[in-house]
């Protein structure tokens, strides 16, 4: 399943809008940093599930902008594909997760190293997220998307946790 098919079909929910309007609907959310959303994906997606049924052309021509509206169809496989994002746990796919794969194929200083500055990019995250709480809603976002905000502190949190609890065991040689 697309985040970004659901985003789509979710922007479109409250009436029918051009692909500029979804794209700047979804960057008032974020969503660029917590759904990896490549913006210029919006397009070539809205064209699709126009295709599919999906979308209608509302309006065409006028400085080559094109307005969507959801159709019925579109509704609903909004509505299932939120279904199955509420309950299917997937795992997050990170990277860094990748790298502590490897982390055997590093020299001591450079696992400290990168986890020291891992450590300093979590702590900027989680306080940066602090202070936006309540911030996005006066842009047009959605209460709502405060949650989302919460979720991602915490996400980072948890892994600032990790690191910070995997520095003293690679200084003590207990890790890798």
């Amino acid at each position: 399943m697309s985040s970004t098919r659901v985003l789509i079909l979710g922007c479109l929910l409250d009436g029918p809008m051009s692909g500029y309007g979804v794209r700047r609907r979804l960057e008032v959310m974020g969503a660029g940093s917590w759904a990896s959303v490549a913006f210029g994906s919006i397009y070539h997606g809205l064209g699709k599930m126009a295709d599919e049924g999906l979308l209608e052309v509302v309006e065409s021509g006028r400085g080559g902008k094109t307005v969507y509206a959801l159709t019925e169809a579109g509704r609903q496989e909004f509505h299932r594909l939120l279904l199955i994002s509420w309950h299917e746990v997937k795992p997050v796919v990170d990277p860094f997760q990748v790298a502590v794969t490897f982390i055997d194929k590093l020299g001591k200083q450079e696992i400290l190293d990168g986890l020291r500055a891992r450590a300093a990019q979590l702590r900027t995250n989680v306080d940066t997220i602090g202070h936006i709480f309540g911030v996005k809603h006066h842009y047009g976002a959605p209460r709502h998307v405060n949650e989302n905000l919460r979720l991602t502190q915490a996400m980072y949190q948890a892994q600032l946790d990790w690191v910070e609890n995997a520095i003293p065991r690679v200084e003590a040689d207990e890790l890798p």
